[in-house]
Parts: C-alpha cells; sequence; structure tokens
C-alpha cells in the first residue's frame, strides 16, 4: 500500500501559481500521512532492532533508501562513540555501588566492635568492684599459674647464665692477654725463660678450656631462652586469647540475663533471641580456647622436663670437667650433646664476640 501511494506521488504533476508557489493538492494530505506512518514504522523497526535485534557490532547500516547498494554501507565502529557517556555513567554508577558497599560494611564491622568494647569493659568493671560474676576453671587456673611463676624463675636463670658467660669471657680474654705477655717475656727474660715460659703455656690451656666451657654455657643459655621466649611464650599467648574470650563470654552471658528477667513483648523477645546467638558464638569460641590452652600446657610441660634434663646434664658436666682440669672429659662432653666450636680465624666474629 505504502509503495502505490509512493509511486503515485512520484509520477503526479505538481501545477504552480503566479507567485512560483505549488498549488494545494487533494492529495497532500493523504501523502503526508503516508510519510508519517512510513516514518513511525521505521522507527518501530529500530527500537526492535536496538531490543532484540542482532548485535550492533556485527551489522551495518545501509544508505541511500531501501534500493541503495553495499557502497552505501557504513560501519558501526562509526557510531560505537554515541555509547561511551552511557558506558562510562554505568561504570561511574557501579563504582559507587561498590564504594557505598564497603563503607556501609566498615561502618558495620565498627558498630560490632564498640559494642563489643562496651559490653566487655562493663564486664570488667563489675568484676573487679565485685558486682558481676566470672566464670572460673580452678585446675586450669591453677595450671596457668604455675606456668607464669615458672617462666618468671627460668627468666631468672636465664638473666644469671648470661650474667656469667659474660663475665667469664672476660677472664678467658685476661687468660689469653696475660698468656701472650708471659710468652714475650720469656723470651725478652733469658734469666727468665723457663718461668714465663711454662706460666705462659699453662694461661693458653686455661684460655683453650675456657673457650670450650663458655661453648657448652652459650649452648645452655641459647637452649634456656628458646624455651622461655619462645615456647612458653607461645603457650601465653593463646592463654591471653582465652582470658579475652572468658571476659567476652561472661559479658554476653550476663547480658542475656539481663534480658531474660526484662519484659518479654515482641521486641524484648527478639533481643533475647539475638543475645542468645551471640552467646552460643561467645561460648563455642571460649570452649575450643580452653581445649587449646589445656592441650599446650600438656606439651609444654612434657617439652620443658625433656629440654631442662639434657641442658641441666650439660652444663653440671661441663662445669665440673672444666674446674677438675679434666680437658678430655670437657671436650667429651661437647662431643654428647652435639656442640662444635667455631674454627680460630674464622672471617665471621664467633659467638663469644658478639655477647
Amino acid at each position: 500500500m505504502t509503495d502505490s501511494i509512493m509511486s503515485k506521488a512520484a509520477t503526479m504533476e505538481i501545477p504552480i501559481n503566479s507567485n512560483g508557489d505549488t498549488g494545494t493538492l487533494p492529495e497532500d494530505d493523504s501523502l503526508e500521512q503516508a510519510a508519517k506512518l512510513q516514518w513511525s514504522l521505521d522507527e518501530k523497526d529500530l527500537q526492535q532492532v536496538m531490543v532484540s535485534g542482532p548485535n550492533l557490532n556485527e551489522t551495518s547500516i545501509v544508505s541511500g533508501g531501501y534500493g541503495g547498494t553495499a557502497e552505501g554501507i557504513i560501519p558501526t565502529s562509526s557510531i560505537k562513540g554515541s555509547n561511551m557517556h552511557h558506558s562510562s555513567s554505568s561504570s561511574s554508577m557501579t563504582a559507587e555501588e561498590t564504594t557505598r558497599g564497603v563503607a556501609v560494611e566498615k561502618l558495620e564491622t565498627m558498630k560490632k566492635w564498640g559494642l563489643n568494647t562496651y559490653k566487655c569493659t562493663k564486664q570488667m568493671i563489675s568484676e573487679r568492684f565485685g558486682r558481676g560474676s566470672r566464670t572460673v576453671d580452678l585446675e586450669l587456673e591453677a595450671q596457668i599459674e604455675v606456668l607464669r611463676d615458672t617462666k618468671r624463675k627460668y627468666e631468672n636463670v636465664l638473666r644469671l647464665a648470661r650474667a656469667l658467660t659474660n663475665h667469664f669471657y672476660n677472664m678467658v680474654q685476661t687468660q689469653h692477654a696475660l698468656g701472650d705477655t708471659f710468652a714475650d717475656l720469656s723470651q725478652k727474660s733469658p734469666e727468665l725463660r723457663d718461668e714465663f715460659g711454662y706460666n705462659a703455656e699453662t694461661q693458653k690451656l686455661l684460655c683453650k678450656n675456657g673457650e670450650t666451657l663458655l661453648g657448652a654455657i652459650n649452648f645452655f643459655v641459647s637452649s634456656i631462652n628458646t624455651l622461655v621466649n619462645k615456647t612458653m611464650e607461645d603457650t601465653l599467648m593463646t592463654i591471653k586469647m582465652y582470658e579475652n574470650a572468658r571476659l567476652e563470654f561472661d559479658a554476653y552471658r550476663s547480658d542475656l540475663e539481663e534480658l531474660s528477667m526484662g519484659p518479654r513483648d515482641a521486641v524484648a523477645m527478639a533481643r533475647i533471641d539475638a543475645a542468645q546467638q551471640q552467646y552460643q558464638v561467645q561460648k563455642d569460641k571460649y570452649e575450643r580456647l580452653r581445649s587449646d590452652v589445656t592441650i599446650k600446657l600438656k606439651f609444654l610441660e612434657e617439652n620443658k622436663v625433656k629440654v631442662m634434663h639434657k641442658q641441666l646434664l650439660l652444663f653440671h658436666n661441663a662445669i665440673s670437667a672444666y674446674f677438675a682440669g679434666n680437658q678430655q672429659q670437657l671436650e667429651q662432653t661437647l662431643k654428647q650433646f652435639n656442640i662444635k666450636l667455631r674454627p680460630p680465624g674464622a672471617d665471621k666474629p664467633s659467638w663469644l664476640e658478639e655477647q
């Protein structure tokens, strides 16, 4: 129908009046309506293609009307710029939503942290003033106190052993210098050559045995330091986490008890349910850490006995052999415990110089 109207309009003669204007034709209205109808159909078709048609990246627009040739094909890459603003707007909106989500999440985290801190502070103050109750495991508390007392005593042993190492190192250095002086005087004093000579040899032997003893004492100090500042400290860190969990557990327990004693309306029941859930979470955490502390205390005690049995035997044998003047037994003690001294003349400073 549209094609017939358009062909009719193409063959019609258009009269011109005296002013050079086109005359009014009775078919003008019908032609105008046909053009509007054609435009609306084309617009609907274009909208349909935009909504459900193929990807524009894989299509082309034909110019020159329905009978246009391939020379009028315009690639769609030339009109991609029209969609860039829309894409950038969508990306901006997505970035804003992501940022807003992160901010809300951080705000919720800070809110929970603040509420938890308030409850724990309230519980701690109540316990200190004797108004609040606390959960106590008498057996575990006694073991923790024994560990803390043992750590203090072992730290004192470590401090004294280090002081002994420093003093003995200074003595060995003095003996070494004294032996060198005696040897030099033996060369420069012919009348006292023998006397200076055997004193120089004695000091050198004492210096050698002293360095061997220092190797044993240094091994003793290193092992005690590992036991005190690593093994025991690791267990005490777990104990600290357990004590914090105990405080949180009692805080939420007290909160649940207070809510349970209040009114029982709908709002109160919802708060009680939420408090019950938090209480259960804190209870599970507390019991898990209590179990961890019990296991670590058991293994720590076994490890402590094993380490100290070896180190005390080493310390005793080395000290006894040195002051008895038994060089062979002193060297055998170091071999027994796989202690190796640094060879003389090494590039790096020995452990004696690092004290």
